[in-house]
């Protein structure tokens, strides 16, 4: 064996790169304890590798930790290496439950495996595990014991801050934590009973004790106006904070579009494109206009050229795919991207100009298009519309509405002839349309739910 030319490992792992020979990849390593077919330990499988070196010896104990944080591995209390494959072991993420067992939800699918309330005192909601399969329970389940955790989900935890006979700790707030989170009086931040917190974990539970942790932010008192969401953005690790490298880049930009960005764009702030949301939309990212041409239409959309402003690998960059999208709250919004661009920059706001992506189409009498093309436009919404406005001027025919928006009516109306007639199309296709009362939730001065109204469509 020793005289096999080792396979490279078509990742490079990290855990070698430093070093200038390259070991055995994670597969090769896999083989040879499968064909020992019995725990190694590291000397071992260096013998069995032919590696000597002590540098080649820390890129294979490296390897092989890494290996094992991954869950190919398990290292038993004898200093073997062995295959989970092996072992009749299960890796997979952890689904805890409100009534304190859980689930685990294999790698490599298949049926869940269930774990009790005594095995999941070791686990927390999101923990990936190795799990040995111990048979069927009364229920006719797949239960598991754990073996070993291999990486931790939470290490922070927002909950309510308790004190009994002088011990602290947090209940917290996710009912799929059902563990307790004890904090020495001397890391409890100040925090006083009953008051919402959030905590550092220190120290994770065992099978003999309880998880322990320190408060970090006292974020405030139980039942207070929009404590729900300072919650949510905590529980749910919604970044608030802007990096200092986003800050850097965004230091510069102003309310308005610099000229040098309007340079080589084609000129449509003439056109009078609107943006059509909500009532309670706060995003105004697109727009149209609607012309006749001929026995069809023409038809532009609008985006925000967010690209002129986010480049890729820049801080901006990887916030904004960390973030993934913005999230809505009552009142208040996380954006994606900085305010100065997400609310001004990279808005449709009207009477401004700003930098977009357009779309022209134009389409036939019965709606199909028969020619399109794709250009970086620069543009002045002429409107913030809404879908109330537009339906009383086009469909209700609000004479003082119509009033109101008498320079775009022309194509507003035409807008709602291709509205039609691409319906048309749609449920000629065999579309389904399904008609859902939606509801808004209102909500009164102290941020409590007052009310859930059905939305007009």
């Amino acid at each position: 064996m020793s005289k096999r030319t080792p396979k490279k490992d078509p990742h490079a792992d990290r855990e070698a790169k430093k070093y200038d020979n390259p070991i055995p990849s994670r597969e090769f390593i896999m083989k040879v304890l499968d064909a020992e077919g019995e725990p190694m330990d590291r000397e071992g499988i260096a013998r069995a590798l032919d590696i000597r070196g002590s540098d080649q010896k820390e890129a294979l104990r490296r390897r092989l930790r890494a290996m094992e944080r991954d869950g190919q591995l398990l290292y038993n209390r004898r200093g073997g290496y062995c295959l989970v494959s092996k072992l009749d072991l299960l890796r997979g993420r952890v689904i805890g439950h409100p009534d304190g067992f859980g689930f685990l939800v294999p790698d490599d699918g298949g049926d869940d495996l269930f774990l009790s309330a005594r095995e999941m005192r070791r686990l927390f909601h999101g923990d990936r595990a190795v799990v040995s399969i111990m048979g069927i329970d009364r229920r006719g389940r797949r239960e598991g014991a754990l073996v070993e955790v291999l990486e931790r989900a939470i290490h922070q935890v927002v909950g309510r801050y308790f004190e009994d006979n002088g011990i602290g700790f947090v209940t917290p707030d996710n009912k799929r934590i059902p563990q307790d989170i004890l904090v020495p009086k001397e890391q409890n931040g100040g925090a006083k009973t009953g008051q919402i917190v959030n905590v550092e974990i220190t120290e994770y539970p065992t099978a003999f004790r309880q998880g322990m942790g320190k408060v970090v932010e006292i974020v405030g008192d139980h039942m207070a106006p929009g404590m729900e969401i300072d919650i949510a953005i905590r529980s749910f690790d919604i970044p608030e904070e802007w990096p200092e490298g986003v800050e850097q880049e965004i230091a510069g930009l102003t309310a308005e579009v610099p000229e040098s960005a309007k340079e080589g764009r084609e000129d449509i702030r003439d056109l009078p494109l609107v943006t059509i949301d909500g009532e309670d939309s706060r995003d105004f990212d697109d727009a149209v206009y609607v012309e006749k041409h001929g026995k069809g239409w023409k038809l532009y959309v609008a985006i925000a050229d967010v690209s002129s402003y986010v480049s890729p690998n820049t801080a901006l960059d990887k916030s904004a795919i960390e973030r993934g999208n913005s999230v809505y709250f009552p009142e208040r919004v996380v954006p994606m991207l900085p305010e100065i661009l997400s609310n001004g920059l990279c808005s449709l706001n009207p009477e401004v100009d700003r930098l977009c992506m357009v779309c022209e189409m134009t389409l036939d009498q019965k709606g199909k298009t028969v020619d399109y093309r794709f250009f970086e436009g620069l543009m002045r919404s002429h409107a913030r519309l809404t879908y109330s406005k537009v339906a009383a001027m086009v469909v209700d025919r609000d004479e003082s509405m119509r009033g109101q928006y008498q320079a775009l009516l022309p194509h507003l109306d035409e807008a709602y002839k291709l509205f039609k007639v691409l319906r048309e199309r749609r449920n000629s296709r065999g579309a389904i349309d399904f008609e859902t009362t939606e509801t808004r939730i209102v909500f009164g001065e102290e941020k409590k739910i007052e009310q859930i109204v059905p939305v007009q469509r």
